[in-house]
């Protein structure tokens, strides 16, 4: 969430009175008056909707939702003039490889505005720039800088400038160290041989990004009139998106925008203000929202949002980062409906709300083991190849029916099999906290048979615990929830076991699970240095017994 704070007697002015209808569509339009007094108010935004974090932004979008000024707001955008060019230096490519980049004329500033822009780079940084890791924002003074604009990188003893706020001269490894807003950020550059820069024809250093802009040639004042705008990071789409938005808010404060010639090996012009067009469908529309609307009257409602609507095409903002498929879309046609409009109906069928049964049990179940002094863990249910397999003892080739996700962001993965190796996880990750320990855990395990199939297993564990110890527990668990169980000697020892120290649990003449001490090689791969007994039982046979 973002929070912008703006003038009330402004907004009283341009948009209407601030009486309790007006605070009903501000809350209809799907923001939140947060508080509010005679001088200000402060809203809530959604961080799915950037193009609002300005005054001038909320304005625009809200004005079409109340119908005053609805459909596609168009903005003049002028060519590249002399020398309106970025030239982007191979060096940047590996460390921070696009900008996006405009130059808005005839800004008259005062303090409120230059307040209001500083907010827009600030907030756009946290939301879409992920705190500037994604992109970083610089906004100069125009007239202190000689065009044309270079982006290159350098080693960071040959960046030298004084940065804003500042009043001496620092290296780039100075600034990570000695400047506030670099110590701050110092993490984005960390690892890194060289540091990006802006330079201007006269080779003055106009930034380093994503950390801070020169106090020289970055700070505009309310003498500045035209400003050069550049956003930098990793995806030239949402860095145009971004910078959509910036020229826009300035657009509405008075200013003209001109469009820059940047120089890549294939020639880019931004900013670039063409509408997305995409399809929405009448039909998908009263479907999902439960409406019967006209082909007029979805025209009417998409108008409200900004949007332009012509035979089941919209053109949608180039400044709207949020619209991704149709559905998006739809949305704006509910909020532009109104949420207070849709009529609740109560389903044609007879219903009667309940708590599942399986979760009733695993309540209980969950009970009776805090009655035993034991803490309930959870854990995820992805899991790592080397805790599931070689600390358990297994050797992954021979392991064929788990589950694998494909191109996995973490080294989480695989769906986890069972949930001891997860209990063995916590104790090592615990070896220094006070003894005895003992945990237990409900959840789901999956396993790979033609399909994948999941089951709700429980599993339990004792530190420092032996066999006898473990049993006692078991035979009071299910005598807790009278079923009958026995144990008896397996055919096959499993490996995280000690042979002999291991028994099978019979319900039913079914093997639901097993119970044992576990072997010292586990230990010492987990650097357990207590004794473990545990015992771990596939819940849906206990679920199955307790229904007869």
């Amino acid at each position: 969430m973002a929070n912008i704070k703006f003038s009330r007697k402004i907004f009283e002015k341009e948009v209407g009175k601030l009486d309790e209808k007006m605070q009903n569509r501000i809350a209809m339009f799907g923001t939140t008056l947060e508080s509010f007094n005679d001088k200000e108010m402060e809203l809530e935004i959604n961080p799915d909707r950037p193009d609002i974090i300005s005054y001038q932004g909320f304005k625009r979008s809200f004005l079409a939702f109340l119908g005053e000024k609805t459909g596609l707001k168009k903005y003049k955008i002028n060519k590249p003039e002399k020398n309106y060019k970025v030239i982007i230096d191979s060096s940047v490519k590996n460390i921070r490889p696009y900008t996006a980049c405009a130059i808005v004329k005839g800004l008259r500033f005062n303090d409120e505005k230059i307040k209001e822009l500083v907010e827009i780079q600030e907030k756009l940084h946290f939301t879409i720039g992920r705190k500037r890791k994604k992109l970083a924002i610089g906004i100069y003074p125009l007239e202190k800088i000689k065009l044309p604009i270079t982006f290159k990188a350098l080693e960071p003893d040959k960046i030298k400038f004084i940065p804003l706020e500042s009043e001496k001269e620092m290296s780039g490894l100075q600034i990570l160290q000695r400047h506030p807003a670099g110590r701050d950020y110092a993490h984005l550059l960390a690892g890194k041989e060289k540091f990006p820069i802006f330079t201007d024809a006269d080779n003055n250093i106009l930034s380093m990004p994503p950390i801070i802009n020169s106090q020289l040639t970055g700070k505009i004042t309310e003498k500045t009139k035209d400003v050069f705008i550049e956003c930098s990071g990793f995806d030239f789409e949402i860095l145009k998106k971004c910078l959509n938005i910036i020229v826009t808010s300035l657009a509405d404060m008075g200013g003209n925008i001109y469009q820059m010639e940047l120089k890549y090996k294939r020639k880019q012009i931004t900013p670039d203000l063409t509408p997305e067009k995409a399809k929405i469908s009448l039909e998908n529309t009263n479907k999902l929202l439960g409406l019967n609307l006209k082909e007029k009257e979805l025209k009417q409602l998409i108008k409200k949002m900004g949007h332009d609507y012509n035979k089941s095409f919209v053109e949608i903002p180039a400044w709207r980062t949020d619209i991704l498929h149709e559905v998006d879309l739809i949305e704006d046609v509910a909020i532009a409906y109104g949420y207070e409009n849709f009529v609740p109906e109560i389903p044609e069928i007879a219903t009667i709300g309940q708590e599942d049964t399986k979760e009733i049990i695993k309540r209980k179940l969950s009970d009776i083991f805090t009655g035993l002094d034991m803490l309930e863990v959870s854990n995820y249910h992805l899991t790592i190849k080397k805790d599931q397999f070689t600390k358990m003892g297994v050797q992954e080739k021979q392991e064929k029916n788990f589950v694998e996700l494909e191109e996995s962001k973490t080294n989480y993965t695989i769906l986890r099999k069972d949930i001891v190796h997860y209990l063995l996880k916590v104790f090592s990750e615990n070896i220094d906290s006070e003894y005895p320990q003992a945990i237990f855990e409900t959840g789901k395990v999956f396993v790979l048979e033609n399909e994948i199939l999941e089951k709700e297993n429980l599993a339990a564990a004792i530190a420092p615990g032996n066999f006898t110890q473990a049993k006692q527990v078991l035979e009071y668990l299910f005598r807790m929830i009278d079923i009958k169980i026995s144990l008896k000697e397996p055919k096959e020892c499993p490996l995280h076991f000690i042979e002999g120290r291991v028994a099978e649990i019979i319900l039913k003449n079914k093997s639901i699970g097993f119970i044992g001490e576990v072997h010292p090689k586990i230990l010492k791969n987990w650097k357990i240095k207590m004794p473990v007994a545990l015992f771990e039982i596939n819940l849906e046979e206990v679920f199955e017994a307790l229904k007869e």
